[in-house]
């Protein structure tokens, strides 16, 4: 009888020394938890009217939402430009719309329509001589190439007036977002 007592205060204590380690894991997980936790966790957030706020809801309800998508502009994905507003959407599958920010427009600017992305370029110096990346051509009016881009200097400075450009400014991080997006032929669709 004995070795039974010994055997059941060896297993005993087996099982406290598990459960022991099993609780300071736990504890180590929810503290390494609770370090990486945003601190806004649970409290409400108000959107964001930043330029590329990700913006849902009705996209064709402007009085509710100033970014929204402007109604009739088009079906499918698609990069949405419009003149009057100085905003560019990119809309993905399914209506999603996954990105929306100002833009600075150029110059020469196209006129509404659909259009098709006809060319890129990684680095190349802008017809304004300032360096630009990511650029994403459409179109062409009176030989002046017109396409999206971001000034490497992160520059968004209004176009000299009395130069023909045609490179619609945004921010470095939108271009990002821009030549992720509008792939060859991808589908850019102009609004007023």
């Amino acid at each position: 009888m004995r070795k039974v007592g010994t055997v059941a205060r060896s297993s005993s204590g087996l099982v406290a020394g598990l459960t022991a380690a099993a609780l300071a894991a736990v504890c180590f997980l929810a503290y390494q938890a609770s370090a990486s936790a945003p601190d806004q966790l649970g409290k409400p957030t108000t959107p964001s009217a930043a330029p590329s706020a990700h913006v849902s809801g009705d996209p064709k309800d402007k009085s509710k939402n100033p970014l929204a998508l402007p109604a009739k502009s088009g079906t499918g994905v698609r990069v949405v430009y419009s003149l009057s507003e100085r905003r560019v959407w990119l809309v993905g599958e399914n209506r999603k719309l996954t990105r929306t920010f100002e833009v600075m427009p150029s110059t020469v600017s196209p006129p509404p329509g659909v259009y098709a992305v006809t060319s890129r370029s990684g680095t190349v110096p802008g017809s304004d001589g300032v360096p630009i990346e990511h650029v994403v051509r459409f179109a062409s009016v009176d030989d002046v190439a017109i396409g999206f881009s971001a000034a490497v200097n992160g520059a968004m400075a209004s176009p000299d007036p009395d130069r023909k450009t045609g490179g619609v400014r945004m921010k470095r991080a939108d271009g990002d977002a821009m030549w992720e997006f509008a792939s060859i032929g991808s589908k850019v669709v102009v609004v007023p």
